[in-house]
């Protein structure tokens, strides 16, 4: 019987245990669940509005003159005199003796030649008189009758009157030598190299100088064909004028001495080929008076300075112009709809620079575009939308949600005034220093810690302002 009991007992109280643990499992409450929902982010939104656009087209080059020469003499001979503006780099007007040369073999030859005129004048008179001398004779003698050519000598007319158009000629020659013997400048402009001085002998070809004319100055820009196709330029076909009458406005600009200047142009033509190297097209910009003092305090604009270029393109009509930074994945824009939700909208650009992306398609009047930079940009994550121009004194928040508002206190100060007491000092005293840096990328694994330390305390969490979960 005792080994009976000593079975039995043991089994007996660890059925009555078991039944016991089994009651006490059954009667449990579930505990009370609870999901901590992030704050919804405070984005800044701007309305669009369709807008005319002016597109500037950015190029670069070099300045060149529009009209360069070498300075070569008709005649030969020592050169005795230069002008003083015959250096280089220094201006000279148009009809300027630029050098003499010695001019004395062609006083000579002029002399010689008008002698010679004098001459073949004087057989010419001669020979008129023998003429007329010749055909009253023979209308005296043959009344009637008509005289050959060399009976009234008309020949020997011929021949003294070619004299004289002959000397004439080299009278005309020797004036021409003489003049051309002070060589005189084509045009206003400036001397960019000098080959020759006093005391050299030129001959003819010989190079004197290489000058350049200062009316205009240009630029050869290089497009892109898309660039050209924004530019309002008009064809040109054969037969026509390449020339490009009140062209596109340009402004051409550069650093002299730490100091940015610009220069106003136009673009006057553009050449005739594509570049077979980079497939660009140039154009030419022409600027008038470079080298005039027509802004105080402004350098001239020389030969060889490299510029920057800014072409006034074509005007895009009723498009929306959308800062760069919130075109995403070159496919999208973030905007918020009537129910503040995120919304991506695929968009068709129809221009960009570094700034700004215009777009045609895919975007309508008063939608509200996102300018925040909100993480992972949940498609219908709701948000709060603030408007652009009341946020211009408030940092955009990026990089993170902004905190939710409800009742002018953001949410870490609700938490804070309900759960402050209780918290415990290490999340309390984090909560407090994300509420005051305002750093909210930090906020959602804080709050998720939070959540968890209320779930197991029994506590429960203040209400997240305006839900704030994504659309299923």
């Amino acid at each position: 019987m005792r080994r009976i009991l000593q079975v039995l007992l043991p089994v007996g109280i660890f059925l009555v245990f078991g039944v016991l643990i089994a009651l006490i499992l059954a009667s449990k409450e579930e505990p009370q669940q609870r999901r901590f929902a992030p704050p919804s982010p405070e984005v800044v939104v701007r309305t669009l509005e369709r807008e005319d656009f002016q597109i500037t087209l950015h190029s670069q080059g070099a300045v060149r003159a529009r009209t360069r020469s070498s300075l070569i003499p008709e005649v030969r001979g020592r050169i005795v005199k230069v002008s003083p503006n015959f250096q280089e780099g220094a201006f000279f007007e148009q009809g300027e003796v630029l050098l003499e040369i010695d001019d004395r073999d062609y006083l000579a030859e002029l002399a010689v030649s008008k002698s010679a005129l004098a001459q073949a004048e004087l057989e010419l008179q001669q020979e008129t008189a023998r003429y007329e001398q010749a055909r009253r004779d023979w209308e005296r003698l043959n009344p009637g009758v008509n005289a050959t050519e060399l009976t009234l000598r008309e020949p020997q007319l011929r021949q003294t009157r070619a004299a004289v158009a002959s000397a004439e000629a080299r009278v005309a020659t020797a004036e021409l030598n003489l003049k051309r013997s002070k060589v005189t400048a084509p045009y206003a402009g400036r001397i960019l190299t000098k080959n020759v001085d006093v005391g050299q002998y030129v001959t003819t070809g010989s190079q004197l100088a290489e000058i350049y004319a200062v009316d205009f100055a240009e630029v050869r820009l290089p497009l892109t064909a898309s660039q050209i196709g924004f530019l309002d330029l008009p064809a040109i076909y054969r037969g026509s004028n390449p020339s490009i009458d009140n062209g596109p406005k340009v402004v051409l600009s550069t650093t002299v001495g730490g100091e940015r200047y610009s220069w106003e142009g136009r673009v006057v033509r553009s050449e005739g080929a594509v570049d077979e190297r980079t497939r660009q097209i140039f154009v030419v910009a022409q600027v008038e008076n470079p080298y005039g003092a027509s802004v105080p305090g402004r350098p001239p604009l020389k030969v060889g300075t490299f510029v920057q270029a800014e072409i006034e393109g074509s005007t895009l009509r009723d498009v929306f112009v959308v800062p760069r930074e919130v075109y995403r994945e070159n496919s999208y824009v973030l905007v918020v709809d009537g129910q503040n939700n995120l919304e991506r909208r695929k968009v068709t650009t129809v221009w960009e620079n570094d700034r700004n992306i215009v777009v045609r398609n895919g975007l309508s009047d008063g939608d509200l575009l996102c300018l925040t930079d909100v993480p992972y940009a949940l498609e219908g994550w709701e948000v709060v939308a603030k408007n652009e121009d009341a946020s211009k004194n408030a940092p955009m928040v990026a990089g993170g949600p902004a905190s939710g508002r409800q009742g002018g206190a953001s949410y870490p100060d609700q938490v804070l005034a309900k759960l402050g007491d209780k918290l415990p000092a290490a999340l309390k005293d984090e909560l407090v220093a994300v509420a005051a840096s305002k750093d909210f990328s930090k906020l959602r694994p804080l709050m998720g810690k939070i959540a968890s330390w209320a779930e197991a305390n029994g506590e429960e969490m203040p209400p997240r302002p305006m839900g704030g979960q994504p659309r299923s």
